[in-house]
């Protein structure tokens, strides 16, 4: 029996959660391997984690805990970002790891669920809190929700009243397929959850300079003055992924770029570059005003989607040098498939600060590297005293890369030195390996550590949702429509289709090359 430290008692350690059990819903797919189990592994490293503590995975397949045990070991030592694996630190921690095997929709394993989280609190001291984290496609969140809601494993109750123990669980994007089916999961989850317990994970919002978007905006007096429409021209916002769907096809089919970056990614980051200065840090007061952003976005309406949206899908091509098969050729995708790997947008912000300022943004697969940058692209100025070789001067350009190469770079002109006066574009790099050290915590340690904790800043609300899923609807559904255009071809290893670069083209602008 768990025996509690009595000199620890009223004592909080703000790097570490209550005590709790993490349930896996899915604990045999690959995000649990990849990601998931790391992490915890990771936060144990760094001692992050509560003394009573556990993991619990819940999936079909035949395991004992001694066997799941294994795997994760593996898992951890192959996918892990702290080399080599610290057979110490997971001795302890897997004694803690154990396994219910069951189907979501099978009563059974929900009765089975809650005998094994019964003998976790009585030898792990987990004191009855529960993290349920829902790591499965979306079409088995609402009957894991109902089995659980049926099961009375949960129950729907504010978390800042609840006193004794608590209940959260994670959701993982895509939060629905399109927006009558976010709002009908919405439905299901409030019925089983309050909203306080609901955590909609997002992961770029656990990236560091993610994070520091908020402070670089508003801690700093230099930037946040000019960080309107009278300073900044357009604002482009990059998702750039290199790979292909990876084996995915069934998934991409089914879901395409569309609902699996830009409703959720994409969408975030528009919010955390256009949204106002908070008046808190709480969760809702940050959450509230990026719903703001959402509601002042300028709907595209049926007639407009072919002039402001592009949509392309990949095509054999040339990467780093090999050859590598068109979107068509993967496996699990059809060859008469109109699905997009690549959306271009020209968003607007009917707002006092962004009138007139465009915000172009883009997510593709197949691309010429992977890469996630924000970049702020100001106004030239009114009058030009210098002229560089080509007869103009390049605009002064602030970029936040968010992946791989996490840093702020700010470009202005300079001259050259020499007796004649030749501008030259220049940087100011920060890079958060060069500054801090390169082991810097992955994105689902923080939001992990976060939903322990009950801080549900970095997560997204149930209204944050539907109004990410309004903005893209209209789209979606011209789309569907069965005279809609075919999506524009462009070669793997380019930046995208030739559409896309007219789409700028016409307001007399050009995509930056990342």
């Amino acid at each position: 029996m768990f025996q509690a430290n009595p000199l620890r008692r009223g004592l909080t350690e703000d790097r570490t959660s209550d005590p709790c059990a993490v349930v896996i819903f899915g604990a045999t797919g690959d995000l649990t391997r990849r990601k998931l189990m790391p992490a915890l592994y990771n936060l144990a490293w760094a001692h992050s984690l509560p003394t009573g503590f556990a993991v619990v995975g819940v999936a079909r397949r035949e395991k004992t805990d001694e066997s799941f045990r294994a795997e994760m070991k593996q898992a951890v030592d192959a996918f892990s970002r702290r080399k080599p694996l610290d057979l110490a630190v997971w001795s302890d921690f897997e004694q803690g790891v154990g396994y219910v095997r069951g189907a979501t929709d099978d009563p059974a394993t929900y009765e089975s669920l809650r005998s094994h989280l019964d003998r976790v609190d009585a030898q792990r001291g987990t004191r009855k809190n529960r993290l349920f984290y829902f790591a499965v496609p979306p079409r088995e969140f609402g009957p894991i929700v109902e089995g659980l809601r049926a099961s009375r494993l949960v129950a729907p109750t504010r978390e800042e009243s609840s006193g004794g123990s608590w209940t959260r669980v994670v959701f993982e994007k895509p939060f629905g397929h399109d927006l009558a089916s976010a709002k009908a999961l919405n439905h299901a989850v409030a019925a089983a959850f309050d909203e306080s317990q609901v955590y909609r994970i997002d992961h770029y919002l656990g990236k560091e300079t993610v994070q520091n978007l908020l402070v670089f905006r508003f801690a700093n007096s230099l930037f946040e003055p000019v960080w309107e429409r009278e300073h900044i021209d357009h604002v482009q916002i990059t998702v750039a992924e290199d790979l292909g769907v990876e084996g995915r096809g069934t998934f991409y089919e089914q879901t395409g770029v569309t609902r699996d970056i830009v409703e959720n990614h994409l969408m975030q980051l528009l919010c955390l570059t256009a949204m106002e200065p908070p008046i808190s840090l709480s969760a809702d007061a940050v959450r509230d005003e990026k719903v703001k952003v959402l509601r002042s976005l300028r709907p595209i309406e049926r007639g407009e989607v072919a002039s402001h949206v592009v949509r392309g899908q990949y095509t054999r091509g040339i990467l780093r040098g090999e050859d590598v098969p068109g979107y068509r050729e993967e496996p699990d995708v059809s060859p008469e498939s109109r699905v997009e790997t690549y959306v271009a947008m020209r968003v607007l912000v009917d707002n006092w600060r962004w009138s007139g300022v465009p915000f172009y943004v883009r997510a593709g697969k197949r691309l010429a590297r992977r890469v996630t940058e924000i970049a702020i692209v100001f106004r030239e100025v009114p009058h030009t005293l210098f002229r560089s070789r080509d007869g103009g001067a390049t605009p002064n350009v602030l970029s936040l890369r968010i992946q791989p190469d996490e840093g702020i770079a700010l470009r202005f002109i300079s001259k050259e030195p020499g007796q004649q006066t030749i501008l030259r574009d220049v940087a100011m790099d920060f890079r958060y390996g060069t500054t801090f050290g390169s082991n810097t915590p992955e994105a689902y340690e923080r939001l992990l550590l976060d939903a322990m904790r009950g801080e549900a800043t970095l997560f997204t609300r149930r209204d944050e949702v539907e109004e990410q899923w309004a903005c893209i609807d209209r789209v979606l559904r011209v789309w569907a429509e069965p005279d809609s255009p075919p999506p524009a071809r462009y070669a793997a290893g380019t930046w995208g289709p030739e559409p896309a670069d007219e789409l700028l083209a016409r307001d007399g602008r050009r995509w930056r090359k990342p």
